[in-house]
């Protein structure tokens, strides 16, 4: 491939231009072909009650609200009654629509009705997968029940339209994001390269990673289900990595230049160098994010078919594709004016000036990042609402006003479900359950409790001869500030018979405990494969634990962020977002993994440099600053690019988009200036000849198996020729 590239280097981009244009066909029917997910543990036993639920009964937890609001006088008068009763059967009779109730309709009770009696609510049950819901019946049902008469104003809202409006919302912030992305990339790429040529080539390479995901995505989508958001990281990451790879193969190719190589010399030694550099960066980044296939959660596994689909484009676009447009530029790529001598760059003063005090310098920067990851340490991890979007978006504007004028949550009723049990049976039990805090009333097929005792009962509560099932209708605050201890009461209290709890808050709290319950599962593997990856490039087993140190460290700045800005409220004012005092826990771990990847995609750039100058010499103190001048000027360069790239997200309307840019522009920056900057060239002055130790044995296996970046002398050889 290398002979083919550099000498026939037209008929490579021949076949790249029309890859790139079968691929952006292809990936044009990706974001339809891609699936809608709830935040839904399967096989949970919130699932199993949802089934049941449906299946038995013909209902289920409502995820569809119409919030009435009398335009005179209280949704009790006789005109604003009328209007709601004929609301509740038009929605029932709605196409698609399973079950509807409301606050007419259940011999009006308190829970479904505003604390001024102003409002009130109409509920319904919408069976099938969010595909079904958010696509083939919400879009025709929220404009149609949109209304306002003389009588009633009606909003739309409930879960799955929430998130059908995050999706849509965030669809348009990334496009938004990308036209602005784009441009100012190639303005960046510029000022690196000074030379327009190399700038287009590069964002070229950025181009076909995106374009090219999203076409292995779209044939993914013919085998299993992938998330929307899987798309929205294909264009996060694509224009990400393609520009970093390309960086380093151009980087390379102009310092085989300056050494006096000819054109084609230049592309076959640069793709045997820094093409396998790239190739053990392109691995580390797909494995760190294929340990999401260790979730059952098709949410987050999607993120990790994505991350693969990317970082093959990537490869491919810059260590084939790139080198062919290499071979015809030539020389035409070449920064304008004399290059300065590596020991007089600005990279290597800092890590000689470093490695002369290392304890000093790498202390500073340990507590600076230390200080800066600290808030993480109280990390409250939580469940998502419509607080997600800006409060112009009219499902959020809904949503306030029930925060504000109702005390109760029908709408996120925790739904008991006793398959076998009769009212007689679950009668102590629904009282049992009325008494827990938080909790307003329980509905039973043998009636209604509050506070232990009897209450007025709503219809709707259904006996089918062998089992029944109970609602547990629990206040705005419980809900508020402790959802997740409710369902965990509400399953801890004794039942006379087997019962499933289900309900929204249910389905939130199992998609929670799913999640973090795995966290350390995920780290373990994480830490592995780029261990092993680390090990196979370097045959060092000091190397990889020394990243994986630093990585951590860079993480910690970055989640820190979360939690001082997201979860305490910080610079909220001027995002424009409102803080809800916890972190749903999917983004971080999606942040972590890409994170992980981007800094062990650095690392494996400078260390293939360090390493590179360690073989030729066998300095293991004098090659570091060398490495570090070497590489240091692209890992910044793609730092700031990638910063500046992700920045833009954090213009979005929806907190999750603002999590990911914040988060990762904060990484990136981070890691390519404290963790790169001193406390590399710190560590590995202090570890010294150690710093590529292994056992005899892995020094064996690494033998066997071992790439480097290209034939360098032997130690022993270099020995005999001293």
């Amino acid at each position: 491939m290398t002979v083919l590239v550099a000498r026939r280097p037209r008929w490579v981009l021949a076949i790249a231009l029309l890859a790139t244009v079968l691929a952006g066909l292809v990936g044009a029917g990706t974001i339809n072909a891609l699936s809608l997910n709830r935040f839904e543990a399967p096989g949970s036993e919130s699932m199993q009650a949802r089934d049941l639920l449906g299946n038995r009964f013909g209902t289920g937890s409502p995820n569809v609200a119409l919030l009435v609001t009398a335009r005179d006088g209280t949704v009790d008068s006789a005109e604003v009654a009328a209007a709601g009763r004929a609301l509740t059967q038009e929605l029932a009779g709605h196409p698609g629509v399973g079950d509807a109730w409301s606050y007419w309709s259940r011999g009006t009770p308190e829970t479904l009705r505003s604390d001024d009696a102003g409002q009130a609510m109409v509920l319904a049950w919408v069976p099938g997968d969010a595909n079904e819901v958010r696509r083939a019946v919400l879009p025709d049902l929220a404009p149609h029940f949109t209304r306002e008469d003389a009588v009633v104003t009606v909003t739309v809202g409930g879960g799955d339209e929430v998130f059908r409006t995050v999706m849509e919302q965030a669809r348009r912030d990334f496009i938004r994001a990308e036209l602005v992305v784009v441009p100012l990339v190639l303005l960046l790429l510029w000022l690196v390269y000074r030379r327009i040529s190399a700038a287009l080539v590069t964002l070229g390479v950025g181009i076909f990673a995106v374009l090219g995901s999203l076409a292995l995505l779209r044939a993914a989508t013919t085998i299993t289900d992938i998330s929307t958001f899987a798309s929205n990281i294909a264009l996060v990451m694509g224009i990400g990595l393609g520009v970093d790879y390309g960086l380093f193969v151009i980087f390379r190719f102009r310092e085989e230049l300056r050494r006096g190589s000819e054109v084609s010399e230049a592309v076959t030694r640069t793709v045997r160098t820094a093409g396998r550099t790239v190739l053990f960066s392109g691995a580390t980044v797909a494995a760190s994010l294929s340990v999401l296939f260790a979730f059952p959660f098709p949410f987050l596994s999607s993120f990790a078919y994505a991350g693969i689909a990317v970082v093959l484009a990537a490869v491919v676009g810059a260590t084939v594709f790139l080198p062919a447009a290499l071979a015809l530029l030539g020389h035409r790529v070449q920064r304008r004016g004399p290059d300065r001598p590596e020991s007089g760059t600005f990279w290597y003063a800092l890590a000689a000036r470093v490695m002369r005090r290392p304890l000093g310098y790498g202390g500073a920067a340990l507590a600076v990042l230390l200080l800066l990851g600290a808030p993480f340490l109280g990390v409250r991890f939580g469940l998502p609402d419509d607080r997600v979007l800006p409060t112009s978006a009219p499902v959020r504007q809904m949503y306030d006003q029930i925060r504000a004028g109702f005390s109760e949550e029908e709408a996120d009723a925790l739904h008991v479900v006793a398959p076998t049990g009769d009212a007689t049976t679950v009668a102590p039990y629904a009282a049992a359950l009325s008494r827990l805090d938080g909790v307003v009333r329980v509905d039973s097929a043998s009636g209604s409790y509050m506070d232990g005792t009897p209450a007025p009962a709503p219809t709707g509560v259904r006996y089918d001869g062998e089992g029944t099932w109970l609602s547990v209708v629990p206040s705005s605050e419980r809900l508020a500030s402790d959802a997740i201890g409710l369902v965990r009461e509400v399953r801890a209290v004794p039942a006379p018979v087997d019962v499933l709890v289900g309900g929204y808050p249910a389905e939130l709290t199992d998609y929670r405990d799913g999640v973090t319950e795995r966290l350390p599962l995920i780290v373990a593997l994480i830490v592995l494969v780029t261990f092993v990856v680390l090990f196979v490039m370097t045959g060092s087993v000091v190397a990889p634990v020394k990243a994986t140190v630093l990585n951590a460290l860079s993480l910690s700045v970055m989640f820190g962020a979360l939690v001082l800005v997201f979860q305490e409220g910080h610079l909220s004012g001027l995002l424009g977002f409102t803080p809800t005092g916890s972190i749903e826990p999917s983004i971080p771990i999606l942040m972590f993994c890409i994170a992980y990847g981007l800094s062990m995609d650095y690392e494996v750039f400078l260390l293939s440099r360090i390493k590179e100058e360690y073989d030729r010499t066998g300095d293991a103190i004098g090659s570091v600053p060398l490495g570090i001048a070497r590489s240091a000027p692209l890992v910044t360069a793609a730092a700031v690019i990638l910063a500046v790239s992700f920045a833009t997200y954090a213009t979005g309307q929806v907190v999750f988009l603002q999590q990911l840019g914040i988060g990762m522009a904060l990484a990136v920056i981070v890691d390519a200036t404290l963790i790169r900057g001193i406390l590399v060239p710190a560590f590995m002055r202090l570890a010294g000849g150690a710093n590529w130790w292994a056992p005899a044995l892995l020094r064996r296996l690494h033998r066997r198996i071992g790439l480097t970046d290209e034939p360098t002398p032997r130690q022993d050889d270099l020995a005999l020729t001293r």
